[in-house]
């Protein structure tokens, strides 16, 4: 309690220029003190308006005045509901009531306590004649007589006892002077580090396991300094990173003061961070002379630690007592722990809190060894931060939904395991004997599996906000969530395997040329206002749109993915492309062996690759669809015009005016076989391999990439490649055309649309025209929006496909086509699509990936103009 008074009538015994009161950033302050004592006008000069919460303004809002005492129950309800949500939320909130009775502070500490804050408070213990001139002086706070003297008394009641209610911190201010003199300063919590950003070596449970210990540090580069004795006492990495410690130093292991020795030089030189783990607790208890029950490991570390010094125990017990619970990293995207912590816990201060973070959580249950049951905490985890900890030993460290858990078992011959933050690389060294027999075999599976429990419904039911990196947030609507739903669950690959879905393209701004429906230099007009000055113009392949992913052999693939197999090609809504495994797994074949002629694995560093193709022809998907819509037209159109042109011919030749009817009909029969020309260009007969062609043209990720990102002769330089070593004798790799175009060039952009017509002049789709670079933002300096990853320029005989075989004499009708809702799909797509080449790359938990993924599919639901 801070108390620098001498007497209780308020007269200091020394007057401090300034008088600080420590008070926690993330905490619940409560002011204390008789009416005019001042509090408000303290509140105001010490805390942000929107920190304050006053049982004045709470009367106010239930009775529309501030000094209606029959409205106080309501008003510190009202009161109660928003300092609670405050707290929830992670606020410092200041209450601004008299607070002088034992019940009102009680309430109070119980929301501090509920939400795991710190509950302070700020006593403002004036002289009554003070409080009650004050009172006089306000013509709306005119009390009784008995009032200020029965507020003081009941203060001056309270005073001793704040501490015991459960402050964690008391502050008394006494008279005038220490009130003016005082200034609030923020204090950081103890284990808010969000500054340190790494990068970091997160190191699993030790254990007495000191060799092993050395070698793992030594492994990650570390150099070790040692003492005299030749004992390690500090490590030091070159490139300045950070160890850190989840705990379980201690117990059961050889040598527990060697891995103290080490671990506390490194703390005390502020070369590394340590968390405390159970072990640590329980032997602190012993040390400070509490009853404890020796267990578990401990009697080792307490005959160990009776051949040190004195010295050397006392300087244990003070490293032991200092241990914070938990630490928040990286601005908060990294929590340390020993045995994990749930997203409510991250940052708060209390004994739930750091019981937790010692302990973890049980069902209540013992398992068939008589050990408690782990509450799975980890599979129900959606945090954004990553959480690391150790505890649970598990034979091999995985993640699992955003948490990851060290402890690998060492002192039980298994392995030690450290994490690189933010590569999320693990490496492990293996145990050099078995130090401690374990009770219960370490488990086949980390907790809930490689991927925590099956996806949930409510990752993805309803209304969702999905965030994004490139382009914020992004709203599914809860109508096309249930249709992304029925497809997911019905039609798609496993989603494990499922990382990445396409998004869709926006064509082309309408042209005005007479004839065209879409022209190229609208494209490149459009991409020169937006600011980029090359792009890249890719030929439009004659086939549908595919993922591959391929890996290098199928323990790869179960590595990665848990799944065995050579990998998966599918659809833009996520199916299956090709019905017959047997032909998936020869067009896999194919491009695995063409990309390890490539030296692509080598060079990504990667045992898998997820790419961006086109497989041909058409009808190899689209066969049901050109039978029944397409060749019905054709064939109908076929039917029917040869009849009725004749018919108008009879009609001419006995002198009736038909002559303009017989043209049109005319222009309507040569649309139709240009029509029927245009599709079947898009078919031709298949035979396993024979005559299937598959144009990749973008590499998406590998293993740790998102290769998204990079500018589009990087990709096509690849893909160039992976075409070249192909097999010779029967090729099915299709290189992609392309050409570059200088947007603010004249020439350049000509040779554009000369390339366009000579690519749609020979029955080809169209082109796609890109950002060289791949991932742009308009305005100066690229600070804008996203600018549109492609746009389609299709052909005039394309589009007859598209619109009808007679779209050309309705030109003036489509031209009124918008395009607004399908650029903005189109942004919102690539943007989801990026996340999830994200999150894959920073090997997130399958449901974050899953979350991007299923919400590209549900903005294909979105209505809009199927032809676009």
């Amino acid at each position: 309690m801070t108390n620098d008074t001498d007497t209780d009538t308020g007269t200091p015994a020394e007057r401090p220029s300034t008088r600080s009161l420590p008070v926690t950033d993330v905490s619940l302050v409560v002011l204390v003190g008789t009416s005019g004592s001042g509090k408000s006008t303290f509140a105001r000069r010490h805390f942000r308006p929107t920190e304050v919460v006053s049982s004045d303004f709470c009367r106010g809002l239930v009775a529309d005045d501030e000094n209606d005492q029959s409205a106080s129950a309501d008003a510190f309800d009202v009161l109660h509901y928003i300092v609670g949500k405050r707290l929830a939320a992670g606020r410092r909130t200041v209450v601004d009531a008299t607070n002088v009775q034992p019940e009102s502070r009680k309430q109070l500490i119980k929301l501090a306590r509920d939400h795991d804050v710190l509950p302070i408070a700020i006593v403002l213990d004036l002289p009554q004649e003070v409080c009650a001139e004050r009172n006089k002086a306000r013509p709306d706070r005119q009390f009784a007589a008995h009032v200020i003297p029965r507020q003081q008394r009941e203060l001056r009641r309270s005073l001793r006892g704040l501490e015991r209610e459960g402050f964690r911190k008391v502050h008394i201010l006494r008279g005038e002077a220490e009130v003016t003199a005082a200034e609030v300063v923020t204090e950081k919590r103890y284990n808010d580090l969000r500054e340190l950003t790494g990068p970091f070596d997160i190191v699993g449970d030790i254990h007495g396991c000191r060799s092993e210990l050395e070698t793992l540090l030594t492994t990650l580069g570390y150099t070790l300094a040692r003492d005299e004795q030749g004992r390690p006492v500090d490590a030091v990495h070159p490139e300045g990173r950070t160890p850190v410690f989840v705990g379980d130093l201690v117990d059961r292991g050889p040598d527990s003061p060697g891995v103290l020795r080490l671990v506390m030089g490194m703390v005390e030189a502020g070369h590394a961070i340590c968390v405390p783990g159970n072990h640590e607790n329980k032997l602190g208890r012993w040390m400070d002379g509490r009853k404890v029950t020796v267990s578990h490991g401990l009697q080792e570390s307490i005959d160990q630690l009776a051949e040190e010094s004195e010295e050397f125990r006392a300087r244990v017990r003070a490293f032991m007592r200092g241990l914070v619970s938990h630490y928040l990293l990286d601005g908060g995207n990294l929590v340390v722990c020993h045995a994990g912590l749930p997203e409510k816990y991250h940052g708060r201060n209390s004994g739930r809190v750091r019981s937790h973070a010692l302990y973890g959580d049980t069902t209540g249950e013992t398992d068939e060894y008589g050990l408690p049951v782990r509450y799975p905490w980890a599979e129900e985890y959606r945090g954004r931060a990553l959480v690391v900890y150790g505890h649970t030993p598990v034979p091999t460290a995985s993640f699992v939904n955003n948490t990851i858990c060290l402890d690998t078992g060492c002192v039980f011959g298994g392995s030690m395991t450290a994490l690189r933050y933010p590569e999320r690389e693990l490496v492990t060294v293996e145990a050099e004997r078995e130090w401690y027999a374990p009770v219960r075999p370490l488990h086949t599976d980390a907790p809930g599996g490689r991927e925590g429990r099956p996806l949930d419904l409510q990752d993805v039911a309803g209304r969702r906000i999905v965030e994004t990196t490139q382009h914020g947030r992004v709203s599914i609507r809860e109508e096309n969530a249930a249709a992304a739903l029925e497809v997911m669950s019905r039609f798609a690959l496993d989603p494990r395997l499922l990382a990445y879905l396409p998004p869709t393209m926006a064509p082309v701004a309408t042209s005005r040329r007479d004839g065209f429906l879409e022209h190229p230099e609208e494209a490149f007009l459009g991409y020169r206002n937006d600011g980029v000055q090359q792009v890249i113009c890719e030929e439009k392949h004659m086939g549908s749109r595919a993922v591959v992913l391929v890996a290098r052999d199928e323990a790869a693939l179960e590595r990665r993915f848990g799944l065995a197999g050579s990998g998966a090609i599918w659809t833009r809504t996520g199916r299956a492309f090709l019905n017959d495994g047997e032909l998936t797994d020869a067009v896999l074949e194919r491009l695995r062996a063409a990309a390890e002629r490539a030296g692509l694995f080598e060079e990504l560093g990667t045992d898998w690759l997820l790419l961006d193709a086109e497989l041909m022809p058409w009808s190899l998907k689209a066969v049901e669809l050109l039978r029944r819509q397409y060749a019905a037209v054709g064939a109908a159109a076929g039917a029917a015009l040869p009849e009725a042109l004749a018919a108008l011919r009879l009609g001419a030749a006995r002198g009736l005016p038909l002559d303009e009817l017989i043209g049109r009909q005319q222009q309507r029969s040569a649309d139709a076989a240009a029509f029927t020309v245009a599709y079947r260009r898009y078919c031709w007969p298949t035979e396993g391999l024979t005559g299937l062609r598959l144009a990749p043209f973008q590499v998406l990720a590998a293993e740790g990439t998102n290769l998204a990102v990079r500018s589009h002769d990087e990709h096509l330089g690849w893909i160039d490649r992976l075409v070249a070593a192909d097999d010779p004798a029967a090729p099915i790799l299709h290189r992609t055309g392309r050409l570059l175009v200088d947007t603010s060039d004249a020439a350049s952009v000509a040779a554009g649309v000369a390339w366009w017509e000579e690519l749609t002049g020979a029955g080809g789709e169209g082109m796609v025209v890109k950002p060289l670079a791949s991932l742009v933002r308009g305005g100066a300096g690229g600070r804008g929006g996203l600018v549109q990853p492609g746009v389609k320029v299709r052909g005039r005989e394309y589009l007859r496909i598209i619109y009808g075989p007679d779209y050309t004499e309705h030109l003036g009708e489509l031209r009124q086509r918008s395009l607004g809702h399908k650029r903005s799909l189109a942004l919102r797509e690539y943007a989801l699509g990026l996340e999830a080449l994200d999150r894959l790359a920073g090997a997130e938990p399958l449901w974050r990936v899953h979350e991007a993924v299923f919400a590209v599919l549900a903005l294909e639901s979105e209505p809009v103009d199927p032809r676009l």
